[in-house]
């Protein structure tokens, strides 16, 4: 299809469906760049670990003794059997592989294996375990499998200032200080890209969304808040709070500012990332895609400590984006069997409200040529 000159031509439909395309995309995207991994705050004691897919590997992010986190690669350097098959745990002292009992210190260092003593020409560090580059921001560790990591500067922390036209706009929810309310982890049928796409865009919010636009009024006229620079949607003018009925939420946290009251703001952080700030929390998704047709997203809500630590309810915030949330993934997962169809063979189009979406497009057609 030729778009006209008010619609613009999508991705085609091979670039959700096809095995290629999505290992092209471990290859070229996942596990070339900085990639939001786990919550800092889940590994708050030494030895405390978790294990994330990333692209094709298995990455373990663990605390050290020191208090640092620290990121390797989820294989024994023996005979390449998998350290850890837990998604999370706690480990004592090392981390010791099931099949010859090879043991790494919580630096990576080789601890210990059977007759080491009698081999005391082997480097420890050498054969430690593989280092995987590890930033934190937002409260978040962000991990890079590439050699030569792109700068977080550039390519994360910039997308704030990019969405918010302000670098300190998002410092000021002092979102590494937040403490977690709420996790849900959805299973989505679909491929990533649907999500980045559906989440971008509000063309569809007046159709799937009943309880965000009647807290958004404005996204019912179909324009996202990604779609301006700075912008941030309004409460309804009756509106207490960013709650599924709209009624009173928590106190504004200490820091955001008078004209950051009462305003939802999202930012996509590219590949798998999105921040959702509204006055008195914030909702951070995290993107973990596992196969061309299936990705886990995990949502965290956070909230001031102050209200985590007192018991509060947070039922009726979670509950507004929870809908909002299971209102996308079954779109996403109406639209992934249709990429296969003959009729979207060469892509279908969007609307000019959604052009910033053929930016994320453009994106990964140039990510995918390097």
């Amino acid at each position: 299809m030729t778009a006209t000159s008010s619609l613009i031509s999508t991705l085609p439909g091979r670039s959700y469906t096809d095995p290629a395309v999505f290992a092209a995309e471990q290859d070229k995207i996942f596990e070339s760049l900085w990639f939001c991994a786990v919550r800092a705050g889940d590994l708050g004691k030494p030895g405390a670990f978790r294990t994330v897919q990333v692209g094709r590997e298995s990455v373990i992010v663990v605390r050290g003794r020191d208090g640092l986190l620290r990121a390797f690669l989820n294989v024994c350097r023996h005979r390449g059997a998998r350290l850890c098959s837990e998604e999370s745990g706690e480990v004592r002292r090392t981390i010791r592989c099931p099949y010859h009992a090879w043991s790494y210190d919580l630096d990576g260092r080789l601890a210990a294996a059977p007759n080491l003593a009698r081999m005391p020409d082997i480097d420890r560090v050498a054969y430690g375990l593989v280092p995987v580059h590890l930033r934190e921001w937002l409260g978040y560790a962000w991990v890079c499998l590439a050699a030569e990591p792109p700068s977080f500067e550039d390519t994360v922390t910039y997308a704030a200032t990019e969405r918010l036209g302000d670098p300190e706009a998002v410092a000021r929810y002092r979102v590494d200080e937040l403490a977690l309310g709420r996790r849900v982890v959805y299973d989505v049928r679909a491929n990533w890209k649907l999500i980045v796409e559906n989440f971008m865009e509000c063309y569809h919010c007046a159709t799937i969304h009943p309880e965000l636009t009647a807290v958004l009024p404005e996204f019912a006229g179909g324009y996202a808040a990604q779609y301006y620079v700075g912008h941030g949607a309004e409460f309804a003018e009756r509106v207490e709070g960013f709650t599924v009925d709209g009624g009173p939420g928590f106190p504004r946290l200490p820091d955001v500012s008078q004209d950051q009251d009462r305003r939802y703001y999202a930012i996509t952080v590219k590949p798998q990332v999105f921040v959702n700030l509204v006055p008195d929390h914030v909702i951070l998704h995290r993107m973990f895609p596992l196969a061309v047709g299936r990705t886990v997203v995990e949502c965290d809500w956070l909230y001031h400590p102050d209200v985590v630590a007192s018991g509060a309810d947070v039922s009726r915030s979670v509950e507004l984006f929870h809908r909002v949330n299971e209102q996308d993934f079954d779109a996403c997962e109406r639209t992934q069997p249709g990429m296969s169809s003959r009729a979207y063979r060469d892509g279908g189009v969007l609307v000019p409200s959604e052009h910033h979406i053929s930016a994320f497009h453009r994106w990964v057609t140039e990510r995918l040529a390097v």
